[in-house]
């Protein structure tokens, strides 16, 4: 079979074929047509956001700190001030993946998106304000009432995803104990995250603390991997039932006459799917001045740049799509007066209500790459806007 392609523009090509039948030149246009729809294959599971068009990052405000260290979900506190784990680094101090080295740490981020500084609160001891106590991974913090709560993810000598524990501090992440409960891999769940809402969790929708936790498939894999069978699941324990245990939280299974159903772990259905997968780990927040419930999360491999920012009215929904980075257009791909080393490895964007504008629409991240203590592997901000008009 003779093809010729014909290009007009770049999104716009014709494939002619001559001397076939008609049923192979279907197949090739329907191919040519998904295709195209999808993205290279890739299309979000949610229509387009109602309320906000799109994101605009303005790459010439990009700042790093903490060179070697990953992660960084920030949590408002009363004390006004962000707080958050790193992971495999050096923190603020060490500037490194070697010196100063913990697997768990967590810092505290004083001022504002532009004029941010960072501080090691626990760590190691020769050098943060306090040693560290325990090993763990994390992407969950939140300030309830003048607590801190961080959900600590098994050490890589268990595996990373073999359990979660919640842990807590009353001073400002100096020292912090670990619950004697756990949610395992068994239960089907990996890593959680926190629904922050305002400064202490104020402008929280109830009394409720919102968690949700990644779908585990495949119980024996406790690897930092994408979960193809993309879910993730929701629960909630009242504030002052935290530390309670696991039956303390219960989880979304249902919608009923318009209202949410509560049950058992073992009763938990998902609140949002992604057939192009679930990353092992994302952020939550609610955008006081929007009203939206914000999930960054990634799709189809990770390290990649490749992730989806959804919204919905509701924390168990529905969904809507903000953005759907993919293959080809990827998170970081184009950067404007951007001058600091980069390498094709974010896997996490998250953001946080301090660094919001009253109106919801301009905004601080935060985001964090693989990069094995070099470019991305450390804490860097943006700024940037929800387009709304």
């Amino acid at each position: 079979m003779k093809l010729i392609k014909e290009f007009d523009e770049v999104d716009d090509f014709v494939v002619k074929a001559t001397n076939k039948p008609k049923g192979i030149l279907i197949q090739i246009l329907i191919i040519w047509v998904i295709g195209v729809y999808s993205g290279n294959g890739q299309k979000s599971p949610y229509p387009d956001s109602p309320v906000i068009k799109g994101i605009s990052l303005k790459w010439s405000t990009h700042q790093r700190g903490a060179l070697g260290s990953d992660n960084f979900q920030l949590t408002w506190a009363d004390d006004n001030n962000l707080y958050g784990a790193w992971g495999d680094g050096g923190g603020f101090v060490g500037n490194s993946n070697k010196a100063c080295r913990v697997p768990l740490g967590v810092a505290r981020i004083e001022g504002m998106g532009r004029n941010w500084k960072g501080y090691d609160v626990w760590g190691d001891p020769k050098c943060s304000e306090n040693g560290a106590t325990f090993n763990g991974k994390s992407w969950g913090t939140i300030s309830v009432d003048g607590v801190l709560y961080m959900w600590v993810v098994s050490d890589h000598k268990y595996g990373h995803l073999k359990f979660v524990n919640l842990a807590r501090s009353f001073d400002y992440g100096a020292s912090w104990e670990k619950s004697e409960w756990k949610f395992e891999i068994t239960d089907r769940l990996s890593i959680p995250t926190f629904i922050n809402f305002g400064k202490d969790n104020s402008g929280s929708k109830d009394d409720f603390v919102y968690s949700y936790f990644i779908h585990v498939e495949d119980t024996t894999n406790t690897k930092f991997e994408m979960h193809e069978k993309g879910k993730l699941y929701l629960a909630r324990a009242n504030k002052d039932s935290l530390w309670e245990g696991r039956k303390a939280f219960k989880w979304f299974k249902n919608m009923n006459m318009g209202k949410p159903q509560w049950g058992t772990v073992w009763e938990k259905k998902p609140v949002f799917e992604d057939p192009e997968g679930v990353g092992w780990c994302l952020s939550a927040f609610y955008n006081l001045g929007l009203k939206r419930y914000i999930l960054s999360a990634e799709h189809t491999e990770t390290h990649q740049g490749i992730i989806g920012i959804f919204d919905a009215p509701e924390p168990w929904g529905p969904w809507t799509t903000v953005k759907y980075w993919t293959e080809e257009e990827y998170f970081g791909k184009s950067r404007p007066g951007d001058n600091l080393d980069w390498a094709r490895n974010v896997f996490f964007i998250a953001f946080n209500n301090k660094w919001l504008s009253k109106n919801g629409k301009k905004f601080t991240l935060n985001f964090t790459g693989g990069g094995r203590g070099n470019d991305n592997d450390s804490f860097n901000t943006l700024k940037g806007s929800f387009v709304v008009d």
